[in-house]
């Protein structure tokens, strides 16, 4: 991942200043790394080993938006409009 599109990333779903762990920046770090990888999986189709990565991220994600609309919906509905995950 690239160091300026991973800063801008946290810069646009951080809370305050010097956030770099809240499950919405972790959300939208994971999207993006899920996005790379799908495009990946797309061209390499036998890569077993990323696939359960992928597969691995997306649970994580999943696990992290749960948490989110359980605790704050408001800033649950923030981010999946943000990240486009939810129609």
């Amino acid at each position: 991942m690239e160091a300026n599109a991973k800063t801008k990333q946290i810069a646009d779903f951080r809370i305050h200043e010097g956030d770099t762990g809240s499950p919405d920046v972790q959300v939208a770090l994971l999207t993006q790394r899920i996005n790379r990888l799908t495009e990946h999986l797309q061209k390499n189709k036998k890569d077993h080993g990323s696939r359960r990565g992928l597969i691995m991220m997306v649970g994580q994600r999943r696990r992290l938006l749960d948490y989110l609309h359980r605790t704050d919906v408001k800033r649950y509905l923030n981010v999946t409009k943000k990240l486009k995950l939810r129609k």
